[in-house]
Parts: C-alpha cells; structure tokens; sequence
C-alpha cells in the first residue's frame, strides 16, 4: 500500500492521553506491501487498570504488574516506527498516546498518519459504521482476540487485504495517498474547504451534529489556527474531542485581530459553545463599591451587575463571580495592609477587632487610628483594582484596516460598553447617534482597556 507502513494497535487504561496511560502495544511493519517485523508488548501503566477496563481488554494490573515500563521500551518500538507511516483505527486516539508517552520523557514524536476508519469510509461509502466491529461484521473477518492490541491489529490486516481484493491495488494506494495528503482533518471535513479558509484575521466556528457550535476561536491567520486543531498532540482530553466532534466549519473574516477578539466574545455569549468556558457571561458579576465619606459605615458594599452604572464606575474595584469571591479577596486586602475588619464591615462588633489584638488591625476601631487615614489607606489598598470611568465626553471608534483582505472598520464604544462594528459611513453614522442601555460586561472593558494602551491606536471621537 505505502513503501513502508506500521499497522498498531494500543490497550490503555482510559481515553484520556494525560491521565491515563498505554498497557499493551501491538504492530505489524510492512515495507513495499510485505510483512518484515510483528513486535508486541505489555506495557506497566503505573497505575491501576479499573475494572470496568479490563473487563472490555481482558488486561488486569496482575498481568502488567511485571511488564516493562513505557521508558524501559520507548526506544525499540521507536525503532519499529522509524521511517514508517503510523496506520491505526482512530489513529487520533493511538498516536494522541504515542505522543503523551514521548513527551513525559522530553521527546517529541513526529509521525506521519493514516487512519483505517477514514480509508473504510473512502472504500466503502455505502456503508454507515466503520469501527472494527463492523467491518469484521460486514467482510467475516474472524478475530480471536478482540481488544486485545495485536488481535485488533491482525483484523486491520485482513480489512486490507480484502480491501485490496476488492478495489485493486492501485486504487486502495492511491486512496491512501490522498488521505495523507489530508491526514489531519476529522472525518467529513472537506480539504478543499480547509484550502478555501483565508489566511486573515477572523474568527472560525466549529459544528457538531447541530446548529450550535461546539467552540469559537479566532486567530490573526484563521487557516493556519483551524489547522492547529488538527496537528496538535491533543495535551488535553478537551482538544481530542473536540477535534473528534467536528463536522462542519465556518468562519468570518474582520479587519484585524480586535474585531477578532470582539466578535469572538460576542459570539461566545451568544451561541454558549459547549467547549468554551472563559469567555461565558458571568450572572453573578459584583463589584465592591467604595462610598465618598470616610464617616459612612459600611465604607464599602456590593454592587450586582444589574446595578452597575456609568456614574459608578469609578467607585467600584475588583469583578468577581460571587458574593463569596469578593468578600475573600477584601479579607486578603485587608490582612496585607492592616485594614480593621470591623470598618469593612466584614465583622460584627463594637470595639477593639480581633485583628487589632493580633496587631494585624491599626485600631480605628478603637480610636487609635482615625477613619480618615483608615479610608485613605482602603484606597491605596483598592487601587489597582478600581474600574475606571469612562474617559471621554461621547462615543469613541477604534479604526481597524487590513490590505490582505481590504477589509476596514471602525468598532464602536460608548462607556465601556461595545455598540458594533460599521464598516461604511452609513452604518457608522447610524451608531453616532443611536442610544443604547449602559450594560457593563467585563470581558469588553477589558479589551477595550488593553486596546487602548496600544501604539498606533486609531481613534475617532464621535
């Protein structure tokens, strides 16, 4: 099929390449469409195989409880791939392994790959299922051992084999070059599609079975960000399943990586992938709002995001997801700059504090610190975590263009919140003067905060 290909086959402990780890590595090496090697493996996976596991492989921690670990054989089976196209059924999942394995021991393994499931489908396009038990239902393949790492690798032999019958030599090769050329891209995922993605900014949308998106990105080069999903390692379970889950792509040029970040955050609140956490909106944003008098106690009180206002903002310090989140974080202000616990209302009582006794308190609670250096001190303290009020008189664009892609516009803000992005004179002079809610979403003032920090900025004042 190839002039030289290893047909493997791996046992493990579970399916997550990090965690959990390889106990059984079966393979056949072929060089110009002849057998030349067959080597095979226990492997001691440094952790126990639970029961659930070894019922399906039949592998139990007693039988690899001597085996040689995976550094004691790294090399030889190194030397088995060598030079080789790596074949497996799933070959995410095996060489995703591989790769896990290597890299614990500071190696990076680099292999081309082909997968058996996507040759079955190419081959055999009437058929639905094209896991090994299928294919040993569909073609009478017998195997007498199913999951165990060489048994399933001998089924994948005789899947060629008939393969070959079947369709002829030439085109069961010539079907697996054209894979290669594609080796990376999930089943269904069209190459010419991949070819069709610009090279521009922009953000793309990975679908699943539904219309909902399974994850949005975005990127400064959109093909080269979507292939990375692809050619990774897959370091963490979440890529592998995304990169498995994929049926479908989309994406959306802009006019540089701002508008990038913009749509990219927007569409994550929008749409709620299932694979995108950080980006979500956070319900229980609440801020601690420090009032303008020293004589006023509490001096500071919570803030919910329904109640934040324009006027606010210059109060307010810290974003946090929960009443809890911002009431430890005031207690660790507190403790590091001698803040009496009592006056920021985190404790009940009249008195010397208890922090005072600690002398972790400077005794405004007991007159030995007057409230006004107390407040100024709670300011100092609060200081890099104020939110700060809006800077200019009226709304404000940013300018973006790009010569690539000819692509230019001007994204729109108004008070930290963003308005939309115009990209001719009408639409920009719809946003002019057009009045919207002041509703206050920490992910945009911070992108915006950065943005305007950057040399070169493109401001307008509208």
């Amino acid at each position: 099929m190839l002039p030289a290909y290893v047909l493997l086959d791996l046992e493990t402990t579970g399916a997550t390449p990090t965690t959990d780890r390889i106990t059984e590595i079966g393979l056949i090496r072929y060089e110009d469409g002849v057998e030349v090697r067959r080597w095979q493996t226990l492997v001691n996976p440094e952790k126990q195989i639970i029961p659930f596991i070894e019922k399906i492989t039949g592998i139990s921690n007693a039988m690899v409880k001597d085996a040689p670990l995976f550094k004691d054989i790294a090399h030889e089976l190194l030397s088995q791939l060598q030079g080789a196209v790596l074949c497996a059924h799933n070959v995410r999942f095996d060489y995703g392994f591989l790769k896990n394995e290597y890299k614990r021991l500071g190696s990076t393994l680099q292999l081309n790959v082909l997968c058996t499931v996507k040759l079955s489908r190419r081959l055999y396009p009437e058929y639905k299922s094209h896991g090994l038990d299928a294919i040993i239902a569909r073609h009478g393949i017998v195997c007498v051992a199913r999951h165990r790492a060489m048994g399933d690798v001998e089924v994948m032999t005789e899947f060629l084999h008939i393969a070959e019958a079947e369709h002829g030599l030439a085109t069961l090769k010539a079907t697996a070059e054209e894979l290669l050329k594609s080796q990376s891209l999930p089943v269904g995922i069209d190459p010419q599609l991949i070819e069709d993605i610009p090279e521009t900014p922009g953000v793309y949308l990975f679908y699943g079975e539904n219309a909902l998106p399974l994850y949005v990105g975005k990127s400064i080069n959109l093909r080269s960000r979507v292939l990375s999903h692809f050619n990774s390692d897959h370091s963490r379970a979440r890529g592998m399943r995304i990169a498995q889950e994929i049926k479908h792509i989309e994406w959306i040029e802009t006019a540089g990586e701002f508008g990038a970040l913009l749509l990219e955050a927007r569409l994550i609140k929008e749409r709620q992938p299932i694979h995108n956490q950080q980006l979500r909106r956070e319900q229980q944003l609440c801020s601690w709002h420090l009032l303008p008098s020293a004589d006023q106690r509490p001096l500071l009180t919570l803030v919910t995001q329904d109640d934040m206002t324009q006027e606010l903002l210059g109060t307010l310090y810290g974003t946090y997801r929960t009443k809890r989140q911002a009431t430890a974080t005031l207690r660790q202000l507190a403790q590091a700059h001698a803040l009496c616990p009592q006056y920021l209302g985190l404790e009940s009582g009249n008195g010397p504090c208890f922090s005072y006794q600690l002398k972790r308190c400077k005794g405004v609670c007991c007159h030995q610190e007057s409230p006004e250096l107390h407040y100024l001190r709670l300011k100092q303290a609060l200081i890099s975590h104020q939110l700060k009020s809006w800077p200019y008189p009226g709304k404000i664009g940013i300018r973006e263009s790009n010569a690539k892609n000819g692509k230019s516009a001007v994204h729109v803000f108004e008070h930290w919140c963003y308005l939309g992005t115009a990209d001719d004179h009408d639409s920009l002079e719809m946003m002019r003067h057009t009045k919207t809610a002041f509703i206050f979403d920490i992910d945009t003032y911070k992108l915006l905060l950065k943005q305007l920090n950057k040399p070169g900025l493109q401001l307008l004042q509208l």
